[in-house]
């Protein structure tokens, strides 16, 4: 009975321990689910982020292409107003190779949009730790900045009080020469 007794001594301890390292995993695992929800959050506001971006350059895109599409347009008008009106032709080429221009300056604005519509999810990220360092020196730029106006602002008290001891001084020296011409006045 006693061998039994200490072999269903040492399963409980057994199961014990067991008990112990499962509490232990369940907090891992509590611990770690916690940490990948506040992960999925971060990811998905960062997603949003990236969609709003998206939307953004796409309305650029439908901008621009329909920018395209005027400027085809325009084109289009300058070769007929080119046919009727030969006279004027060196300057109707002039308008037309602008305009020419201006299209294809405009299409490869469209096609770097393009280009850069998928390269923003990496540039976002250089962009935030730019802007977060950019930001610390702006920080430290504003304390200084402080420093020099509170130093500014003492120096024109000082200036404001030297200004009033002029002005006193100068008003003292007109009294002086009236007193002294009343003076010059009553001898003669």
């Amino acid at each position: 009975m006693q061998e039994e007794l200490a072999s269903v001594m040492c399963e409980c301890r057994k199961k014990d321990d067991e008990n112990q390292n499962l509490k232990s995993q369940l907090k891992d695992t509590e611990e770690e689910r916690t940490r990948l929800q506040r992960k999925i959050s971060v990811q998905q506001s960062q997603a949003e982020k990236y969609k709003m971006l998206s939307q953004e350059a796409n309305k650029k895109c439908e901008g621009l292409q329909q920018e395209v599409v005027a400027l085809e347009k325009e084109l289009e008008n300058l070769k007929r107003v080119q046919k009727q009106a030969a006279s004027s032709q060196s300057a109707t080429e002039v308008r037309l190779n602008r305009a020419l221009e201006e299209a294809e300056r405009y299409k490869a604005e469209l096609n770097k949009l393009k280009q850069s519509n998928k390269d923003v999810a990496n540039q976002e990220l250089k962009t935030i730790e730019e802007l977060k360092a950019e930001n610390k020196k702006l920080q430290k730029q504003k304390g200084e900045l402080i420093a020099g106006f509170k130093k500014q602002l003492k120096l024109i008290d000082i200036l404001k009080r030297q200004k009033m001891h002029i002005e006193a001084a100068r008003m003292l020296s007109f009294t002086e020469e009236e007193f002294m011409k009343a003076l010059e006045w009553g001898n003669d």
